[in-house]
């Protein structure tokens, strides 16, 4: 018996693949029809925009108006063409920096300031960060046209009184150091109007002579070891930004209303179970950062969106560190991720800032952060 051979037409083969082929092209376009109608296409389009233009740096107020996104090229290529000016500035103003007025230093190999300085008492700022230095000299009295003193993430231990001899003195940053106290004599700076001592850890109060800078508009005092808001702070009478954000705070004194121009409140990872009524009295407060973990009674006419106020109740999930560390080894990463905790609440507050259509009240904003 011979073998059988299975013989097929060719065109009923060809004609079912054809089929098949148009069937398959008929899906994808109408596949591609109902992505182009697709809300999640345009979404997509609205995400790619915006990361882009967070890429170069472009503010969120450029590209969004009332919640809406504009993908319009011509839009960015215009946000481009600023933020380039815009750039072009800032680099006129670096080369400001660093002209014969300015003193910049950086490096851990730096352990003191160098000899020469003593004798360049023109100089009207100093820029000195990331460096192993201890001591600020006593011969920086001799600085009488000290304008900024601008030293953080440094080992500064101590400021010294002569501190207070520097009358023209705007600026003062000595953020994420390692003070436990600031001298009285600051209190002499009367021509003060900025003032960090965030980021010490140690720091529980500030001296009462401080009460005299009556032309500070900027206190940051946050990650530190405050119990009360300092008695000299709420004398400060031009005060307009007060951070005392990660401290001890377990209440408000009563006549917090004293700080009549304030408008940044920053009062988030602290002890508060309450809030008092005396912030009403506020006019002028814009923006309140709390966290809301434990608080149990606050004035409700805080949440109403007629107010411009933007009321933030955060809820921090801090992560339990079980790691074995030596104490200063400790330290370091507690100063390291308080640094880091900053910089990120730094940029959802200029965020949040930025936002024309932010509600007026937050319930909850929760976030969890692991270094």
């Amino acid at each position: 018996m011979g073998h059988k051979v299975v013989v097929f037409d060719i065109s009923v083969v060809r004609a079912l693949w054809e089929t098949r082929v148009k069937k398959h092209k008929a899906w994808q376009k109408k596949e591609a029809e109902r992505l182009e109608k697709s809300a999640l296409e345009k979404i997509k389009e609205e995400w790619n925009f915006v990361a882009e233009c967070r890429r170069k740096g472009i503010p969120q107020a450029e590209y969004c108006k009332n919640g809406f996104v504009d993908t319009s090229v011509r839009l960015l290529e215009r946000i481009e063409r600023r933020s380039l000016a815009a750039q072009s500035a800032l680099s006129k103003e670096r080369d400001k920096r660093s002209s014969e007025f300015v003193f910049e230093l950086s490096g851990d190999h730096w352990k003191e300031f160098p000899d020469s300085l003593k004798e360049q008492t023109h100089l009207k700022e100093w820029h000195i960060s990331n460096t192993l230095i201890q001591i600020i000299p006593k011969y920086i009295e001799l600085f009488q046209a000290m304008r900024i003193l601008d030293l953080p993430k440094n080992q500064i231990s101590r400021l010294p009184a002569e501190i207070g001899c520097l009358k023209n003195l705007k600026e003062l940053n000595v953020s994420f150091n390692h003070l436990k106290s600031i001298p009285p004599e600051l209190g002499d700076c009367e021509n003060l109007e900025k003032l960090d001592c965030s980021g010490n850890l140690e720091l529980t109060e500030l001296p009462f002579e401080l009460s005299n800078l009556k032309q500070v508009s900027f206190v940051d005092i946050s990650a530190n070891k405050f119990a009360s808001v300092p008695i000299c702070v709420l004398r400060m009478s031009n005060l307009k930004w007060l951070d005392i954000s990660n401290n001890n705070l377990s209440d408000l004194p009563q006549d917090i209303d004293r700080l009549e121009g304030l408008q940044t409140f920053l009062l988030y990872k602290n002890k508060l179970t309450y809030l008092p009524y005396a912030l009403l009295n506020l006019k002028k407060l814009t923006l309140l950062v709390v966290s809301g973990d434990h608080l149990v009674e606050l004035p409700t006419a805080l949440c109403d969106s007629s107010t411009p106020l933007k009321f933030v109740s955060l809820k921090d999930n801090p992560l339990e560190n079980t790691q074995c560390q030596d104490g200063d080894e400790m330290m370091e990463s507690e100063r390291d991720r308080q640094h880091f905790d900053k910089e990120f609440m730094k940029s959802y507050i200029e965020d949040l800032k930025e936002r024309e259509s932010v509600p007026s009240y937050t319930t909850k904003v929760s976030f969890s952060l692991q270094l």
